[in-house]
């Protein structure tokens, strides 16, 4: 991989991972069009390991959260009257609703690096999962906030946060949709998705790291990743900051539209044979 091609990989990434289109749906079109091999080991690792770049960018925007969250953690662990203060229950909620992509995570890591690096199945995530998005935006009631989360919320939507796993679907956009469909805010929603990224995107792409290792160094090269892992920081932390003032006047219309548009132009392309699936 040319540094060049790591740096559009690093934007590409940073702008999508916390907005519902999809970063990896993005990343393996924008691989696809520049002729690097999407089911190749080393590339799929590389992608895992730069989200690391974006979720850093979210710890960092949301440290003070971050912070409070812990502090509320240790301090219910040793004292009851700290387990009924909102700090805790929101760090028992990440916990919670992050246990669900782990454990799918690790059992189907092979298939979902295999058998789902496939263009059809992002063009299908794109526009099948835009139905679940329009649903959620136009039947949640949105009188739930942050406060009023339960783990029973947090395990319902760590478990939507698996169907992301299909490329296209989106994990901010299973993860939004769900909280939608819980009743919580359209701002809630979005925080709790950059919560629940944080420890799954993490873990994923430090495992990446690890046991893609020479994978990495053969095909694509750690000082392209690092540069994509950096790029991906600093345009994801742009993108954060924009997206919560964005979802606190608009609906995901926009969202939906833009994926409706790439999932059929992406099925054009494959029906034409002008890009192959794989």
């Amino acid at each position: 991989m040319q540094i060049w091609e790591a740096i559009v990989l690093g934007v590409v990434e940073g702008v999508t991972e916390f907005l519902p289109v999809s970063s990896t749906g993005h990343l393996t079109i924008t691989e696809k069009l520049m002729g690097i091999p999407i089911d190749d080991k080393g590339v799929t690792a590389f992608t895992a390991v730069i989200q690391v770049g974006a979720i850093l960018a979210a710890v960092i925007y949301f440290r003070k959260d971050i912070i409070r969250f812990v502090t509320g953690l240790f301090r219910g662990l040793f004292n009851a009257e700290a387990r009924r203060h909102e700090d805790w229950r929101m760090a028992i909620n990440v916990i919670v609703g992050s246990i669900p992509i782990v454990v799918v995570g690790l059992l189907f890591k092979d298939y979902i690096e295999g058998v789902l690096r496939s263009m059809w199945f992002v063009a299908a995530g794109l526009v099948v999962w835009s139905i679940v998005m329009t649903l959620g935006d136009h039947l949640g009631r949105q009188k739930r906030a942050e406060g009023d989360v339960t783990w029973k919320d947090s395990l319902i939507i760590g478990l939507a946060q698996c169907i992301a796993v299909v490329p296209g679907v989106s994990r901010s956009g299973a993860t939004i949709s769900a909280s939608l469909f819980r009743g919580l805010d359209r701002v809630t929603a979005t925080r709790l998705s950059f919560f629940l990224g944080i420890p799954a995107l993490a873990g994923g792409g430090l495992l990446e790291a690890v046991t893609r290792a020479d994978e990495i160094a053969a095909t694509v090269g750690w000082a392209q990743t690092g540069v994509g892992t950096v790029i991906s920081f600093i345009v994801a932390y742009v993108s954060i900051a924009w997206l919560l003032k964005y979802v606190a006047g608009h609906t995901f219309a926009a969202f939906v539209y833009y994926r409706v548009a790439v999932g059929g132009i992406l099925v054009a392309l494959l029906a034409t044979g002008a890009i192959t699936a794989t």
